[in-house]
């Protein structure tokens, strides 16, 4: 059984991903002080759950020693895995000013800035000891969940997953990677005007890569040196090895390699994952998810006004369908009223646009409060 600790910088999604490992059958407890964590993993041995616990500034334990030995005192039944989230310090002042919330630390008169700061010095013991850190500063509440869905039940009992990302260097290192190599000295695609606008994934640009034999060698001296550390990387009580390959754009070069890689220790059973940092940012992302009616009378005048009065506070467009396929923007009382949302009726929720994911979390957040109705 795994005993997932979700912990990382406020704002970085630690309770979005507390609700994807609830929907992925975790007994999920937000907040839980370090101490009773072995408590709680013998109250769930003889059940078999696994359990997610989030810990963040305010139930840190006073030294590294006090977490040190709530590990030791699991039962033998759990393996511990610590997943860090984090994001850039620009994304997480934008998402505080969005949610208008407090910072846990601004109860010490600190501004915001300063309080992001030393929140974190305070969990780096944490960071230093994680198995997985995602960055979340381009993530969706979607993608967020997804990507955990992805690595956590795609992963194999006490085996190594090797993610391969690709990057453009322009747009910035992601900050979870383990290793990372720059491949802009290769011969660049980019500059015949066929191939622009394709990327490294389709056939006429992998064609153009494969004829260099820099290419060639840089992929087989990659891999080696790979292979030469992977034992002692597989021994070293590690869950993932994120290898980040980065191009001056990230969309021709580092793609091509980065799935020449995953392709290679793949075919040698490795449990391999591949992503492309730019190629999805470039996507029109739309967050959904589904909710189910629970008011006793549907979505009659107050619920929907309540919906519309919500959507002022959003830059985003937030469309809601029916189990039938009838739709109605958000921002419609008209077409809500018109919605055929009684009680019981299961009404999936999109959004889009540059507050998407946090437009998303309120009305998600309305609907399950019943709009305060009950």
């Amino acid at each position: 059984m795994v005993l997932m600790i979700v912990s990382g910088r406020s704002g970085s999604g630690k309770s979005v991903a507390l609700r994807a490992l609830e929907d992925m059958g975790f007994y999920c407890v937000d907040n839980l002080p370090v101490v009773l964590l072995p408590e709680l993993a013998r109250s769930l041995a003889d059940r078999n759950i696994s359990a997610a616990v989030s810990i963040d500034v305010r139930n840190m334990p006073e030294s590294p020693e006090i977490f040190e030995q709530a590990m030791k005192n699991l039962p033998a039944e759990f393996s511990p895995q610590l997943l860090f989230l984090d994001a850039d310090r620009n994304t997480l002042i934008r998402r505080y000013s969005d949610t208008r919330r407090l910072h846990p630390l601004s109860s010490k008169n600190l501004s915001l800035e300063s309080a992001i700061d030393e929140e974190s010095d305070l969990l780096e013991p944490l960071r230093s000891r994680a198995d997985l850190i995602v960055d979340t500063s381009e993530m969706s509440v979607h993608e967020l969940a997804e990507m955990l869905r992805t690595r956590l039940l795609g992963k194999r009992e006490r085996e190594l997953t090797m993610v391969f990302e690709s990057f453009g260097f322009k747009h910035g290192i992601p900050i979870d990677a383990d290793y990372v190599f720059d491949v802009r000295f290769l011969p660049n695609p980019h500059w015949d005007p066929k191939l622009r606008p394709m990327t490294g994934l389709d056939k006429p640009v992998a064609a153009f890569l494969d004829r260099h034999t820099e290419v060639h060698n840089f992929i087989y001296q990659t891999r080696s040196y790979l292979e030469l550390w992977l034992p002692m990387l597989e021994t070293n009580n590690r869950s993932y090895l994120t290898v980040a390959i980065g191009c001056t754009g990230g969309k021709h070069r580092s793609v091509y390699i980065a799935e020449q890689l995953a392709d290679y220790f793949r075919s040698r059973g490795k449990n391999v994952q591949s992503r492309h940092r730019t190629l999805e940012k470039t996507q029109i992302m739309t967050v959904k998810q589904t909710v189910e009616i629970t008011n006793k009378l549907g979505m009659h005048a107050r619920p929907a006004m309540k919906l519309f009065e919500l959507m002022q506070n959003y830059d985003a467009e937030v469309l809601l369908r029916n189990d039938e396929g009838t739709e109605a923007e958000a921002n419609s009382v008209i077409a809500l009223l018109m919605l055929d949302s009684a009680k019981g009726r299961q009404i999936e929720i999109e959004a889009n646009g540059p507050q998407e994911v946090e437009a998303l979390a309120a009305v998600i957040a309305l609907f399950n409060a019943g709009f305060d109705e009950d």
